[in-house]
């Protein structure tokens, strides 16, 4: 089964606007992760990591985020 590629553009978009619920790590095949962003949600503790998240994906090079998240 092949496998769907990441986009860094995408996945800090979706920390920005939805990282509080944890979306993002949905969308990096991080399902624990992103069940504990789910459940804490209600602290604004996720959002604030998904914040930090968001300026991580936006200055991570393209190259280091695709041997972070995109290994095939």
């Amino acid at each position: 089964m092949k496998k769907s590629r990441k986009e860094k553009n995408t996945a800090a978009i979706l920390s920005f606007f939805l990282g509080g619920i944890g979306i993002h790590r949905f969308y990096l095949g991080q399902t624990v992760m992103g069940v504990f962003y789910l459940i804490f949600c209600w602290t604004f503790i996720p959002a604030f990591i998904a914040f930090i998240d968001f300026f991580v994906f936006i200055f991570m090079s393209q190259n280091k985020f695709d041997l972070k998240y995109n290994r095939l």
